[in-house]
């Protein structure tokens, strides 16, 4: 654990650039909240309350996202009447199991859910892949696997957004410039309605969260810029050996606990 408690602006300008980061990070691929989240225990914040904060603080810079997206969502604007719903009721179920669990119960869930949310990073092409075969499923089974996936989202969140686009390559129409138009706009719902319910509950550090969200508002356009410019393989081959470094130093927090 860092300790920047006497240092607020260094520990501020520290959570500003995890947020520029992960904002970059996210716009090229994903794994952004493998950067704000460890980042956020490593400066003393419980887990639990820096999966509260990451999620509130990600919000800002998902509406940011989305609002460039506009165009790209006419093609596919339909599924959103449709998926708005489950998305909403498994975010709140999801903060909710979050609540339920505390601390104890989310400090050893952590470790798991960082290696599935590498896997689905490390994998994500063979992901993309598998959903443009020409294979469909009917509506209500699209429906009732984006309520699980906002059901991730609402109690951890790495790697929802890779969850969406494969679940979208199965049965909603358009490509996949339209298929992230729409895994934008409820990847800001299922943020939204889970750090609401977090927050009513006290457990978002705002002055963090309000770092990372600047961060990845006012930065992320430009470590976006320069990761544009990286080959996207190795960036993804980066995160994903970062992921399973943070897998096993959170297994290790648990164990020492």
């Amino acid at each position: 654990m860092l300790d920047l408690a006497h240092t607020p602006l260094l520990r501020g300008l520290l959570l500003f650039t995890a947020g520029a980061v992960a904002s970059g990070l996210n716009a090229v691929g994903g794994g952004g909240s493998l950067v704000t989240f460890p980042t956020l225990v490593a400066l003393g914040i419980s887990a639990l309350s820096a999966n509260s904060t990451n999620s509130a603080a990600l919000w800002p810079g998902s509406l940011g996202s989305a609002l460039g997206l506009l165009k790209p969502l006419r093609e596919s604007r339909m599924a959103l009447p449709t998926l708005l719903l489950p998305t909403v009721v498994g975010a709140v179920l999801g903060a909710v199991l979050l609540l339920a669990g505390g601390e104890r119960v989310f400090r050893w869930a952590v470790p798991p859910l960082i290696f599935l949310s590498t896997l689905l990073l490390a994998f994500q092409p063979t992901l993309r892949k598998l959903t443009h075969t020409g294979r469909h499923i009917p509506a209500w089974l699209g429906m009732l696997l984006q309520l699980c996936i906002a059901i991730y989202g609402g109690y951890f969140g790495a790697g929802m957004g890779i969850l969406m686009l494969a679940l979208f390559g199965l049965f909603v129409d358009g490509d996949i410039h339209a298929h992230n138009a729409v895994k934008a706009w409820l990847g800001l719902v299922i943020n939204l309605t889970a750090s609401g319910v977090l927050l009513s509950q006290g457990l978002v550090d705002i002055p963090a969260a309000l770092w990372v969200a600047a961060g990845s508002i006012v930065g992320g356009y430009v470590t976006s810029r320069l990761m544009q410019r990286l080959d996207p393989r190795r960036l993804r081959r980066l995160v994903v050996v970062l992921g399973f470094l943070l897998c096993a130093w959170f297994f290790a927090r648990a164990l020492a606990v």
